[in-house]
């Protein structure tokens, strides 16, 4: 019988809470610091008209947000790899109430902080299948990401990682690109491919850490040997704000089970599922990954008082009459509850609903 997803997903030491501590107040009785805990959502979104042509030069005042229906305020705001700036009083307006002798309102010193911390650029995780189902075109594969590689911009840090049964972490997150690509042509083929239980992994990396989180995965066939299930990793991936990008082969949108899934897990996510026939298509695909990047919408917001503690259910949509553009970013996530902790007890992780 199939575990439940939570307990499939700490099979593999998932944990899911980890709070962003964003200022600190002094309690009349206690000198502990109580640092007010504030779960703030992150969204990458991207913007384009009927023909697939990226909208550019949108501002805050142009997007509606939701989450359950809750109309919410913009509190950061970026477009491309620019750098991320915070919107004045959005912070003070959407903070949770605060308890235990704590000032209700988030100090403007501490908010002013933590939206400054969202620099510029992306975190881009790159995950190589090196199964046994990528004897057969290795090199083309290693090229394509290597382009890709130098095509970012000098803002990103990149990550590059391999998988067959199990993860390897061959480049940890950094702007050296000879670094990456080294580790790129050291990559050598494997056995089985272990691809949701590698994906899952490094979903758990890239929550670690600020600002905009993306994972580009290169698949040549099916997964046949993870014991976790993709839809487990859909949500964790949506619950951290990681966008999820799929490049795969033919040979793998000949199995049509695969070819759902990397859609649909792609879609959840706001990233997107390319299909290569041959090399070319490869770097092709890549290149509009680039082109994705350079142009999705960074907007992060508060979430207002909402009694839902289970999956909340975001929606993005452009004020006036924009009824042709199309918006594609996650469509919700699984918040962690706000609490307090004092200075001697906090941990510096980070909150699990893409915050930053």
């Amino acid at each position: 019988m199939r575990m439940s997803r939570i307990r499939s997903v700490g099979a593999l030491g998932i944990v899911l809470i980890g709070p962003l501590v964003v200022g600190g107040v002094t309690q009349e009785s206690n000198s502990a610091d109580i640092q007010v805990i504030v779960n703030m959502v992150q969204l990458n979104v991207a913007v384009t008209d009927n023909k697939g042509d990226y909208i550019s030069g949108l501002h805050p005042e142009d997007f509606v947000v939701t989450e359950d229906g809750i109309p919410q305020k913009i509190a950061t705001f970026g477009e491309g790899n620019e750098r991320t700036r915070r919107i004045e009083g959005a912070a003070e307006a959407s903070a949770p109430s605060a308890s235990a002798g704590a000032q209700s309102a988030l100090p403007e010193s501490a908010s002013a902080n933590v939206l400054s911390s969202l620099v510029a650029g992306s975190n881009v995780f790159i995950l190589f299948d090196t199964s046994n189902y990528m004897y057969r075109g290795f090199v083309f594969a290693q090229d394509a990401i290597s382009d890709f590689v130098r095509s970012l911009e000098s803002a990103d840090k990149i990550a590059f990682y391999s998988y067959s049964r199990d993860l390897s972490r061959s480049s940890a997150l950094t702007k050296d690109r000879t670094q990456i690509l080294h580790s790129v042509r050291s990559a050598v083929a494997g056995d089985d491919a272990a691809l949701y239980n590698s994906l899952l992994l490094t979903v758990k990396d890239a929550a670690q850490y600020q600002g905009r989180k993306v994972i580009v995965v290169f698949s040549n066939g099916p997964d046949n040997s993870s014991v976790v299930p993709p839809e487990d990793v859909a949500e964790l991936a949506q619950s951290t704000g990681t966008v999820i990008y799929m490049i795969s082969t033919r040979a793998a949108q000949l199995e049509p089970v695969s070819t759902a899934v990397f859609e649909r897990m792609t879609a959840a996510t706001g990233g997107k599922a390319y299909f290569a026939k041959n090399w070319k298509e490869e770097k092709q695909a890549f290149s509009s990954i680039r082109e994705d990047l350079a142009h999705l919408y960074s907007l992060a917001y508060y979430p207002k008082p909402n009694p839902n503690r289970g999956w909340r259910q975001i929606t993005v949509k452009l004020a006036g009459s924009r009824n042709s553009y199309h918006i594609r970013t996650r469509n919700g996530y699984r918040p962690l509850p706000s609490h307090f902790s004092t200075a001697e007890n906090r941990a510096p992780e980070q909150d699990a609903s893409g915050v930053n």
